[in-house]
């Protein structure tokens, strides 16, 4: 005999292992610093890579100019604007991304949570049936 509340889980459990659960349960492996961690340093490398790739075409683009003032520039001073504000970009990428990833892993462990409730009255209609039958 058909159950349809035993259906209905079953359905949904099955959408959310298909869609966002594949995230949560992948996120779920990790502690939360664990992640956020994993997940800063990620953003670290990109900034990184990114910011040197957009001084290499800006240098390129203005080749001509940097290579005819080269004497008279102040390197010291060129330096410290760059990594000043290699600094500022770094600050704020990696304060976004912990907030970011912090409220994503939380959200995450919400849902787990959830789907662990309802794979845990699965598994009592489960125990009712074979009891009964």
């Amino acid at each position: 005999m058909l159950n349809n509340k035993k259906i209905r889980i079953m359905t949904k459990l099955a959408l959310y292992e298909q869609k966002e659960g594949k995230e949560d349960i992948r996120m779920g492996k990790y502690y939360k610093t664990d992640y956020v961690r994993l997940q800063v340093l990620k953003t670290v490398v990109s900034v990184t890579v990114g910011y040197l790739l957009v001084l290499f075409m800006i240098g390129l683009y203005k080749a001509e100019f940097i290579i005819s003032k080269l004497v008279t520039f102040d390197l010291v001073r060129i330096g410290q604007y760059i990594l000043g504000f290699y600094i500022i970009i770094m600050t704020v990428f990696v304060t976004g991304s912990i907030i970011g990833y912090s409220m994503r892993y939380d959200n995450s462990r919400k849902n787990l949570s959830k789907y662990y409730k309802s794979l845990k009255k699965l598994s009592n209609f489960y125990q009712e049936e074979k009891a009964n039958g």
